[in-house]
């Protein structure tokens, strides 16, 4: 895996980590399978919210 690729990737997953702790859900580091769908839902949820704000000031 190149070094652009892991920066990319621990990008995301801070991301990932900070979109859970604003929803209220505790991810582990690793495999968190025994997340409910409702928790993983408001996880990605908050992400694309947090996508769109971001392309939405990015046009100002």
């Amino acid at each position: 895996m190149s070094s652009s690729n892991k920066q990319a990737k621990a990008a995301l997953e801070r991301f990932k980590q900070e979109a859970a702790n604003e929803v209220g859900v505790n991810l582990k580091e690793g495999y968190n399978g025994d997340l409910t769908s409702r928790q993983a839902g408001s996880i990605g949820g908050q992400m694309v919210k947090k996508m769109i704000e971001s392309y939405e000031n990015g046009m100002k």
